[in-house]
């Protein structure tokens, strides 16, 4: 029964770990997609093929009359409606770099982010100019693609590893609501968990550090980010999961370029949450799905809301080698 359970979670558990892309970071928002690693972040599963697909929501405002750089705009008084879903297809090799398994992941994502502002224009004419107005177009957002390496030992499992953000979608300059980064990134990350299978207890933790490059349509370039993610997850049956979660992101360096209007603005939140975890099969298929929701507070330069993330993960193929392994130990 151990084996057993053990299997199912590296199989199942350990494909939500990969990071994916988000809208733009000048918007008060980074690159890297706060909570998306959380429980088994540091366990990679067995080599095959595997789809796991997110879909991100997000609500909510940045009041006080404080100003927002976004799409080359000012905004001020904004709110935030968001969703993305996130199509992940994970490859993990059979290849080996000092003793890990090598695994690689692409995310075309695509959403709706729906924004309401009070648009400041600052005409030289009049000065500043107060609009009140609502934004939200569905587009294709930007491709991210990761590579990492993952080991185990014991009750132990870690990741190193880095993804790129590709600028690949629909960006329009002057418009509150895009998808696109419009902008390369990059994002390195180290991940770890402890999962005992006879406790039934799973504590994991991620941190990164994303590298952001220029937004040549606004000529602003982010600063480089911090971002450190942890959950505490029990297994209340082999099936159903209960967990606490939450985030902590920082930006390390400020902002630059004639885009910056607002100087530095270097950003930073904290959020908690939980989560809920069920397994099931369609036939022979094992289908993982989870659900996560996190309060933000303590917000600085950034907006301050609720994000929740709804996932649901598979095995596609897997290697022949693994599979025999699996019918021999029953």
């Amino acid at each position: 029964m151990r084996r057993e359970f053990g299997a199912a979670v590296l199989a199942l558990i350990a494909i939500s770990v990969i990071p994916r892309s988000s809208i733009a970071a000048e918007g008060a928002t980074g690159a890297y997609l706060l909570g998306t690693r959380g429980p088994g972040a540091g366990i990679t599963p067995p080599p095959g093929v595997y789809f796991q697909d997110d879909t991100y929501f997000y609500s909510g405002k940045l009041g006080g009359g404080r100003s927002l750089p976004t799409g080359g705009l000012l905004v001020a008084n904004v709110s935030q409606q968001t969703w993305i879903n996130l199509p992940t297809t994970i490859w993990v090799t059979p290849a080996k770099i000092f003793g890990g398994d090598l695994a690689f992941s692409l995310t075309t994502p695509f959403g709706e982010p729906r924004v309401n502002a009070n648009l400041l224009v600052n005409s030289p004419r009049f000065g500043p100019i107060g609009v009140n107005a609502v934004d939200a177009e569905l587009a294709l957002s930007d491709f991210f693609i990761n590579s990492f390496v993952g080991w185990h030992s014991g009750n132990f499992h870690w990741q190193v590893g880095v993804g790129g953000v590709i600028p690949s979608g629909t960006y329009v300059p002057g418009q509150l609501s895009n998808a696109s980064l419009n902008r390369p990134a990059i994002d390195v990350f180290t991940a770890l968990t402890w999962l005992d299978p006879t406790l039934g207890w799973d504590l994991s933790a991620s941190a990164g550090f994303t590298f952001n490059q220029a937004n040549t349509a606004t000529d602003y370039k982010s600063g480089d980010e911090f971002h450190l993610e942890w959950a505490a997850t029990k297994y209340i049956t082999k099936e159903f999961t209960l967990g606490l979660v939450g985030y902590y992101y920082q930006q390390l360096t400020a902002d630059s370029g004639s885009g910056a209007r607002l100087g530095s603005f270097q950003g930073r939140v904290v959020a908690l949450g939980g989560s809920l975890g069920y397994t099931f099969e369609v036939g022979k298929l094992p289908i993982s799905t989870r659900l996560k929701i996190f309060r933000e507070f303590a917000a600085e330069n950034r907006m301050e809301g609720t994000s929740g993330f709804l996932t649901v993960s598979l095995p596609i193929a897997m290697d022949a080698n693994v599979r025999a392994g699996a019918v021999k130990s029953k």
